[in-house]
């Protein structure tokens, strides 16, 4: 019976363990990271088309913080590109966001003219896939 505990205990830890090493960490716009896309020739919509956002994962926004900011803004914000209500703010010049929950994201610069010309991201974000239990023989 103790062994059988022990194996349950080691099997639930070693799965954690998975679970927690699996979270990617992003840097939003790759080399090119947060600026401005006619700068750097960075369409951040394309940049995300093709990554496979879960929960757990980490975004990366790397800019100059004399000149750009992120703010996480609703969908209706994010389409108008209005952050005079933002979800949240960031303005480090290196923020690190972890995904916490399932659905669309919206990000965006905060300063004037920079979302109108691009510099904002949307991401769906989803559950992350179970990890496979292990076969016993």
């Amino acid at each position: 019976m103790a062994l059988a505990i022990r194996e349950t205990l080691a099997f639930l830890m070693i799965t954690m363990l998975f679970q927690v090493s699996s979270a990617t960490v992003y840097k939003v716009g790759g080399s090119a990271g947060w600026t401005l896309p006619i700068l750097r020739n960075v369409d951040y919509s394309k940049w995300a088309s093709n990554k496979p956002f879960h929960v757990g994962d980490v975004l990366v926004f790397s800019y100059n913080k004399l000149f750009h900011n992120v703010e996480q803004v609703n969908q209706k914000n994010y389409q108008a590109c209005n952050v005079t209500s933002p979800i949240a703010s960031y303005n480090t010049g290196n923020d690190s966001i972890t995904l916490k929950q399932v659905g669309h994201k919206y990000f965006v610069c905060g300063v004037p003219g920079h979302c109108q010309v691009g510099q904002k991201l949307e991401i769906n974000v989803t559950p992350l896939a179970p990890v496979a239990a292990p076969t016993t023989i």
